[in-house]
């Protein structure tokens, strides 16, 4: 297959282009063409000797939205290649054709055309700032400047996998105990609605009071039974109001990321783990050369939290005025006594980001050791609710029973 290439201006949106033809021989050739127009394709193909028969758009399927991993990914890639001493042009194309989802490859295609056309790397990321934050292209940016992009890239990408891997601990921790209570309200909804009315169809013609426990279950299960449409529908409607709060409201947001905090067992798991995303931010933007107030601008942010974000903007006004980051830091009274004092030491020392790398690795290690420990600690206490709570039902439920069983 033989394949044309050519370039156009930056004027113009280029498109994929698919095209067939005829070489000088009379052989049928075809391949494809980024070009701004079809006019383009049948010039660029005429000046190498193609006479073109067929051009057309090539189509590209929607493929699945673009997730952090798959930036985090493109980063590995990107620095790798890069390393190895391949052209930045050249890096994107390779990874655009091999990524099995078609929204990375045209993501990095149109990265890849912005650069053609003249702009610099962190410009042509800014166009996307869905994917690529501020920290991504200010880290990008001091990469150029220094002429030191390749290690940067690999700081940048490190910092990604930590970053994704720390999200992932935690969502792992938090997703077996709400799995679980999920699995365990519709199970109790089902015995309610279902089974329990069967038994009290059956304990019409008992002939006797009911005891206690039983009479309670049974009142609950004819709320349900009466209700099941308003406790579904407000519990989903509930959720899912609380989620677009959370999403689209400062307030809630601020409220939520407080409660987190604070919430029992899972909150120190938190609290580390914004923590580590803190340092490990504010470091690799220090090596980098980041200006120390300039850093601050998207370490905040990083870290995930609203409550670290406004103590990262009081800690910034105080910096910006004089103060060292660890009286700041201090201040802002939401760090513990460790990592002021380590960052304490890396100031006097002069290695502050090998101090914040050291702070980042402990308290990720912090969070692996907290997620595996909330994993043993979980499952036992899961089953022994479950175990109450369906056993109290069904213990409820026989106690008519045993008690004919004791008249007989």
């Amino acid at each position: 297959m033989a394949t044309a290439a050519g370039k156009t201006s930056g004027a113009i949106k280029e498109t994929v282009f698919t095209w067939e033809g005829k070489d000088k021989a009379g052989k049928t050739v075809k391949g494809e063409l980024r070009a701004g127009s079809e006019t383009i394709v049948n010039v660029t193909l005429r000046r190498q000797g193609v006479l073109v028969t067929k051009v057309k758009k090539k189509s590209f399927s929607t493929g699945k939205k673009i997730t952090d991993k798959d930036i985090t990914l493109f980063t590995r890639q990107l620095a790798t290649m890069m390393k190895a001493g391949v052209p930045l042009l050249q890096s994107f194309d390779i990874v655009a054709k091999g990524h099995s989802n078609p929204a990375v490859a045209r993501l990095v295609q149109d990265i890849r055309t912005d650069i053609e056309t003249g702009s610099s790397l962190n410009q042509a990321f800014r166009k996307f700032p869905l994917y690529f934050d501020n920290l991504f292209c200010n880290l990008v940016a001091a990469g150029e400047q220094a002429g030191i992009l390749e290690d940067l890239l690999t700081r940048l990408a490190i910092y990604k996998e930590k970053t994704q891997a720390i999200k992932g601990k935690i969502k792992s921790a938090l997703f077996y105990p709400i799995s679980i209570l999920v699995v365990a309200f519709v199970v109790t909804a089902v015995i309610m609605i279902w089974v329990i009315p069967a038994f009290k169809e059956v304990f019409k013609s008992f002939g006797a009071d009911l005891p206690a426990p039983t009479v309670m279950v049974m009142a609950i299960s004819d709320f349900f039974v009466a209700n099941w449409y308003i406790i579904f529908g407000g519990l989903f409607a509930g959720l899912y109001l609380l989620f677009q709060s959370w999403r689209r409201s400062v307030k809630v947001q601020r409220f939520m990321d407080r409660a987190l905090l604070q919430a029992p067992i899972f909150g120190d798991v938190i609290r580390k783990a914004t923590i580590a995303r803190w340092t490990r931010t504010l470091a690799t933007m220090f090596a980098a050369g980041v200006p120390l107030v300039e850093s601050l601008d998207s370490v905040g942010g990083a870290s995930g939290n609203s409550v670290y974000a406004d103590a990262t903007r009081k800690i910034q006004t105080e910096v910006s005025t004089g103060t060292s980051l660890t009286v700041a830091m201090q201040s802002a009274n939401v760090f513990p006594s460790m990592v002021t004092q380590m960052v304490a030491i890396g100031e006097e020392s002069g290695a502050l980001d090998q101090m914040l790398g050291k702070v980042a690795d402990f308290y990720e290690a912090e969070v692996d050791d907290a997620v595996e420990s909330l994993s043993s600690l979980m499952e036992p206490l899961i089953m022994a609710v479950l175990g109450v709570l369906i056993g109290g039902m069904v213990i409820a439920m026989y106690l008519p029973i045993f008690k004919l069983g004791s008249v007989v």
